[in-house]
């Protein structure tokens, strides 16, 4: 018993240093990472460009999970890679999008946003009160400015968030997001739009200022101009409508709502407000671009849950099936053995 009592202790003891020795492993992980991180910021500025933020999150994913490390590879290759390659093609396209089949539009949005304000675009209403140039920023110029930049971290931090808390619904996500990507796409082709700020320069509207670019010369810890490369990352001018920074700003918000905390939902719920704000004051969309990208976001968002829940469905049946299946047959074999044990036994007795 003492020999007994002696392994189940040692087995228990070796357990306890194995779980210690993968804790210190994943904390010194974290520290690392964080660190090499911090000094990056400090010299090159906040990552906003997709290539060097995707690096930068993987390489946080690989730091949690320096503990299964075969995991981290496995969900690199199978659940990122895709991701990252969708994207990645979005963005190669969106740049040339207004060069496929027809010139951009600059009326159309534009007198929209007039009938849904009653006759002045809610752009110039706002710069009029509000923009008091590029030397005269306001505390809630560099809001805007936050706001606005968030929209390059925020879709792939989440991602990042849901791959290491909850696996089922980053890929629900992973789907939404590029469902999105390819019917913005096909939007801007089909009607490539103006922003304020450049119907302004255009003089079909009253002027505007694009004001990010000003703020963002006053924030030394951005990399603002690699999204501006047309064709290679983010920017096309024309591709306004819808807008997609209101369009994953707003699934941002409902992917998480279930999450969340009470506290939480209170920011999620503001934050699209916010961002429609930013949007519009800097003069980078009308009203009726977020609004539009806010419907396109809920028909991804339906679209994505009700097939997926469907082939959830449809696994769960067939799961069951193959559970009921197998105790029948079990059951018509364990009855074939005992009736032919019987009719043997009468034999003998004859």
């Amino acid at each position: 018993m003492s020999v007994n009592g002696f392994s189940v202790a040692s087995a228990a003891g070796r357990r306890g240093k194995h779980g210690r020795l993968r804790g210190a492993l994943r904390w010194a992980g974290l520290v690392a990472y964080g660190t090499v991180f911090g000094v990056y910021v400090y010299r090159e500025g906040v990552p906003l460009t997709r290539d060097r933020l995707l690096m930068w999150i993987l390489v946080g994913l690989l730091a949690v999970s320096l503990t299964n490390v075969r995991g981290w590879i496995r969900g690199v290759v199978v659940e990122w890679l895709p991701f990252v390659v969708i994207l990645s093609v979005y963005d190669l396209l969106r740049g040339q999008a207004d060069t496929l089949l027809f010139s951009a539009h600059v009326r159309p949005q534009l007198r929209a946003d007039e009938i849904l304000s009653g006759g002045t675009v809610p752009t110039v209403w706002l710069q009029e009160r509000l923009w008091h140039g590029p030397w005269g920023l306001r505390w809630y110029d560099y809001g805007a400015y936050l706001v606005y930049v968030s929209y390059f971290l925020a879709t792939y931090l989440v991602a990042a968030m849901l791959w290491i808390f909850a696996r089922d619904l980053f890929r629900r996500y992973v789907a939404m997001v590029s469902l999105l990507a390819v019917m913005g796409f096909a939007t801007y082709a089909l009607f490539p739009a103006a922003p304020p700020w450049l119907a302004s320069e255009q003089g079909q509207l009253e002027p505007t200022t694009r004001s990010i670019g000003h703020i963002s010369s006053h924030i030394p810890i951005g990399n603002f101009e690699g999204l501006f490369e047309k064709g290679t990352q983010y920017a096309n001018p024309v591709a306004a409508v819808p807008s997609l920074h209101a369009a994953y700003t707003l699934l941002v918000t409902l992917i998480l709502w279930g999450l969340a905390p009470r506290w939480g939902r209170v920011l999620l719920a503001v934050y699209p407000l916010v961002m429609a704000f930013a949007l519009v004051y800097t003069a980078e969309h009308y009203l009726v671009d977020i609004l539009l990208g806010s419907v396109y976001t809920l028909i991804a968002f339906w679209t994505v849950n009700l097939v997926a829940d469907r082939l959830e469905k449809r696994r769960g049946e067939t799961s069951g099936r193959n559970v009921i299946t197998r105790p029948l047959a079990a059951g018509r074999d364990a009855q074939g053995i005992t009736l032919g044990g019987s009719a043997t036994e009468g034999s003998g007795e004859r």
